[in-house]
């Protein structure tokens, strides 16, 4: 990612477009973390946790963006009816930030800004650097920056690989 600063009102937009999204019951249990200080993405690229191949590449995106959004969630608020949880998949917190940051990185996309969607990291590192309070907690990052080069078309299945039509079909 280039290192061109972000203007408030385009990262206003960004941030409305994840405002906007659903989520269960509306609770909008999602908080976002804007971070621009360098010292501060430094810190948060060293949470991010190593593959097979070694080093991790987003902590170098990290870094190098402008802008780093930090998407946390209200825990315990999501997914309930009455009091208690409605479904067997529990606290629903990330289906709702995964709506939000959704939003948010097609709205990014709209604008010419690039994103990676991040989750491999040290979540309660990152907690501990930006001080997340309890009740909370992070569940992604991603940095927004202009691009520096067209992204490679990544492949993707096909339709009739899932899709189904009146019964889930091998």
């Amino acid at each position: 990612m280039k290192s061109d600063p972000i203007d408030d009102e385009t990262l206003g937009k960004v941030l409305e477009a994840a405002r906007w999204a659903p989520s269960w019951k509306n609770t909008q249990c999602w908080r976002f973390v804007v971070v621009r200080d360098s010292s501060i993405k430094s810190e948060v690229a060293g949470s991010m946790i190593s593959g097979r191949s070694g080093e991790n590449p987003s902590a170098n995106a990290i870094k190098q963006a402008p802008v780093l959004i930090i998407a946390c969630a209200e825990l315990g608020k999501s997914g309930l009816n009455a009091g208690e949880y409605a479904t067997d998949k529990g606290d629903w917190y990330m289906y709702d930030v995964a709506l939000a940051m959704q939003n948010l990185v097609l709205e990014a996309h709209s604008l010419g800004l690039g994103t990676v969607h991040l989750g491999l990291f040290n979540s309660q590192k990152v907690t501990e650097i930006i001080g997340v309070p309890e009740g909370f907690c992070v569940v992604a990052m991603t940095p927004l920056g202009y691009p520096d080069e067209t992204p490679r078309t990544v492949p993707r299945k096909e339709l009739s690989e899932i899709v189904f039509y009146e019964k889930f079909d091998d």
